[in-house]
């Protein structure tokens, strides 16, 4: 009876505490964040709560279940304490990414509203969540080693295989050069500022959107909300075209065929007035040109500019509708013609006549 009142004591001990350091934590935190409301820092951190507590409740146990004289926990001592350490080391992992990750997102925000440039929040962002990814990756991996250490034969284990390590590592590299490959690409990518995160790009003829960058892979949503994910090797070893660098103010072509009698100045006129009405225009250039002549029609360009390439695309399109229907309702000699009957020859138009 003493040892199960004991046992109880330990546990219901434990719990209160953990629910007093809890909550006064929290406490803590939302006073701070009162103080300094310029910092999203202290919101972020009240989202470690969960695995504050489960830390905290661990280690108490950790530390006092072996206080218990209780017959059923003295036979699986060794047991339960190992489960005990395991769930304390990761419940500290889980702890350490939520922490980083809080401060790496409070500095983000901290500097995007200090910073007006788009392209530098993207580099920025992109640098962010690698970073992000590295740090949670490497705790795993700790945290999977101090795990495993927790077995004694794993200990054994590692002590007998190091001496073969060498050629291991050897062929494990050889084995995984093109992941490693992916991952340097990863880091090239993010601290080279070759492509970032909203960046639009073109890949393999696809138009889309930089959606998300990862160590291995890069994901970029298409105009019709597909989804292209490609190694990120691919960005450091072939071309693409990044039409986010160098600022996303962009300058489009529309090409429309017509006949050899299309009025070009009033052509020219109407494209500046479709342009003044169209309102993703940005009004910084236009032009009008004849560019090419065939035989049956000639090739007149259209020259726009617009703040970005979604707004570009909206020009370009507004500009070849509104060009082609003035055509078509005010001059329709100017439209290509394509002849579906013979030429008479000269000798039976005399007989004719």
């Amino acid at each position: 009876m003493n040892s199960v009142f004991r046992l109880l004591t330990v546990l219901g001990g434990s719990l209160v505490l953990t629910f007093v350091v809890g909550r006064l934590a929290d406490w803590l935190l939302r006073r701070m964040g009162a103080r300094h409301p310029e910092t999203p820092l202290w919101g972020l951190l009240r989202r470690c709560r969960t695995a504050l507590r489960i830390v905290l409740f661990a280690a108490l146990l950790r530390g006092a279940y072996q206080q218990v004289d209780w017959r059923p926990l003295n036979d699986h001592e060794a047991a339960v304490g190992r489960t005990l350490s395991l769930v304390l080391i990761g419940a500290g992992a889980w702890l350490v990414v939520h922490i980083a990750s809080a401060a790496v997102e409070s500095t983000y925000a901290r500097y995007a509203t200090g910073t007006r440039d788009p392209a530098r929040l993207r580099r920025v962002r992109t640098q962010v969540t690698l970073i992000m990814r590295v740090v949670t990756a490497v705790v795993a991996v700790v945290a999977v080693a101090a795990m495993l250490l927790t077995f004694p034969g794993f200990r054994t284990l590692g002590t007998s295989m190091l001496a073969s390590a060498g050629l291991i590592g050897i062929v494990a590299g050889v084995a995984a050069q093109s992941t490693l490959g992916n991952l340097f690409a990863g880091f090239q990518i993010a601290f080279g500022d070759m492509v970032r995160i909203g960046d639009t790009v073109v890949v393999d003829g696809e138009w889309g959107v930089v959606e998300e960058v990862t160590l291995t892979f890069l994901a970029v949503r298409t105009w019709d909300e597909r989804r292209i994910t490609m190694p990120v090797s691919y960005f450091t070893a072939r071309p693409f075209e990044n039409w986010s660098r160098g600022g996303i103010q962009m300058t489009g072509t529309v090409f429309i065929h017509c006949g050899h009698f299309v009025p070009v100045d009033l052509m020219r006129e109407k494209l500046r007035e479709v342009l003044h009405a169209c309102p993703a225009w940005d009004g910084r250039a236009w032009d009008l040109a004849v560019t090419d002549t065939t035989p049956s029609t000639i090739t007149v360009r259209a020259i726009v500019t617009a703040k970005d390439p979604d707004d570009l695309w909206t020009v370009r399109c507004a500009v070849r509708e509104e060009l082609v229907g003035w055509l078509a309702e005010k001059h329709p000699y100017a439209l290509p013609r394509i002849t579906t009957a013979p030429a008479a020859l000269p000798d039976e138009q005399e007989s004719r006549r």
